[in-house]
């Protein structure tokens, strides 16, 4: 069940990036934070990215620093017309992350950004197969999104933000092994970071 203020910080983008800014500055900033699950990766301007559950572009920005064939993908039309103000460089398609409209082996690099809390346990299950379909053999699926904090003193804000603005799936996530999902899908994991009191994790598989 959504919150109250959930809604709203869609419904308005100032609040939306407020939240996001704000939340950010667990890891430094949110350029930082949006760089995190790219450290390390070799992405060239011809590499063909996706950017999954792209929403209004925030990270899709420093993407297309990287690449010149950067591609949005969102279920959410208001969404995807607000990235391609925010970020024209890239190229935006409607549809559901776990029924992507792409063929197999399209793309060398998948990024999401906190997004796969957002998803029931079946669906991100869903999400995870059809990110190993679209990916190109040898290609690095890159995320970064909420997890189990191992820092007791960081529990009390973490709790608080997910009861602000956050689904039930939140909460479900922090309980989920994603590293260990995402090995039963049949990547090979390449680096697993946690931050921000071990309530951010970064993954990358391949």
């Amino acid at each position: 069940m959504a919150t109250v203020l959930r809604p709203l910080s869609y419904k308005y983008q100032w609040l939306y990036d407020g939240i996001s800014q704000l939340a950010a500055l667990a890891v430094g900033g949110e350029k930082r934070f949006h760089h995190l699950p790219l450290q390390g990766l070799t992405i060239h301007s011809e590499s063909k990215v996706l950017d999954l559950c792209c929403g209004s572009g925030q990270a899709t920005q420093y993407l297309v620093q990287y690449s010149q064939d950067v591609t949005g993908l969102d279920v959410s039309l208001v969404s995807l017309q607000r990235a391609e103000q925010n970020v024209p460089q890239a190229k935006y398609v409607e549809g559901f992350a776990e029924e992507m409209p792409f063929p197999e082996n399209q793309f060398d690099v998948v990024h999401t950004s906190v997004a796969l809390h957002e998803m029931p346990p079946s669906i991100l299950r869903q999400i995870l197969t059809e990110v190993y379909r679209v990916l190109k053999p040898g290609g690095v699926f890159a995320l970064v999104d909420f997890h189990k904090p191992t820092n007791f003193l960081f529990w009390p804000g973490v709790a608080l933000f997910l009861w602000l603005f956050e689904t039930q799936t939140a909460w479900q996530l922090l309980e989920t092994d994603l590293v260990g999902l995402l090995k039963e899908t049949g990547f090979e994991v390449c680096e697993h970071r946690l931050y921000a009191g071990g309530s951010l994790q970064m993954i990358q598989v391949r």
